[in-house]
């Protein structure tokens, strides 16, 4: 049996939480080795509320909702989830991303390199990351990423010391002028790497720093030869989108036992899901934007 935890579940606009609602559930968060699985996931016994399934390929969707008939099931989500597969060389890799993302990649890496003097340095070992999560952190600090959603880098470096001693994550610093402006984090499972942590500063953000750092990060991918596929992980963006080579169609699933509070949970997150997707489709662009910040 496997223990329950109490997770929020939030009703949001963009990257803004309204409230949130608290449940005991067991989260299953789906590898990408689950996602392009035949079968679909197998859950644990539960002794919680429910489940929180996250990243589960869409085509499961009617499976799962059998196997779990008597539970009251809500998407929360739906999306890509993409990756990039590493065979082959870079240049292979590069002439095989749009002809509009190649040209706005060489652009924006034009653009940054006529402002400064560019530089971009990888770590691995035990002590190269200890370096690198001294040069990040603070630059983290600085992102929408963990001033409005929690996901920074974290500040405990134990987890990534651990993973270099074992040779599982590579990490990347794109510096301007000596000074660092964009950070790459990717822990490796097996042969994937995975997209953990991207940030920039926002002084630079009109120079792109994030799309001209993992451009130069899938370079040193390739060259190093070692890992099959990059995952980009839940959810889906322009920067996914431009850097991928496949996607699987996903789910984040909700299931909840059946009762009264359950069931006034899911039609309330069932209505405002709706009302926020009529707004993203009704009011102006400019106003999204506002709400994204």
């Amino acid at each position: 049996m496997t223990l329950a935890a109490l997770l929020p579940l939030r009703f949001t606009i963009g990257a803004r939480t309204l409230f949130t609602v608290r449940r005991r559930l067991v989260r299953v968060g789906c590898t990408l080795d689950d996602a392009l699985a035949e079968a679909p996931p197998r859950l644990p016994v539960c002794e919680g509320e429910g489940y929180l399934v996250t990243s589960m390929p869409e085509r499961h969707l009617d499976a799962v909702r059998a196997a779990f008939s008597g539970e009251i099931a809500l998407v929360r989500q739906r999306y890509s989830r993409r990756f990039a597969a590493l065979s082959g060389d870079f240049e292979a890799y590069f002439a095989g991303l749009s002809s509009n993302t190649r040209s706005a990649l060489r652009r924006k890496a034009k653009k940054l390199a006529a402002a400064a003097r560019i530089e971009v340095i990888g770590y691995r070992t035990p002590d190269e990351i200890a370096a690198f999560h001294a040069l990040a952190l603070p630059l983290s600090r600085k992102t929408y990423q963990d001033r409005l959603l929690g996901a920074g880098l974290p500040v405990d470096a134990s987890d990534m010391l651990e993973r270099a001693a074992g040779d599982r994550v590579r990490a990347w610093l794109l510096f301007a002028d000596g000074r660092p402006i964009a950070y790459l984090h990717t822990p490796a499972e097996g042969d994937t790497l995975i997209y953990a942590h991207l940030g920039y500063d926002p002084e630079w953000a009109d120079y792109s720093p994030g799309a001209v750092l993992q451009c130069e990060a899938m370079k040193a991918i390739f060259a190093e030869g070692r890992f099959a596929r990059f995952d980009f992980t839940e959810g889906d963006g322009q920067h996914k989108r431009q850097f991928a080579t496949d996607a699987v169609a996903c789910v984040d699933l909700l299931l909840l036992r059946p009762g009264v509070g359950n069931r006034l949970l899911v039609a309330a997150l069932t209505g405002f899901d709706r009302l926020v997707a009529l707004a993203k489709r009704t009011i102006p662009s400019n106003f999204a934007r506002r709400l994204k910040r």
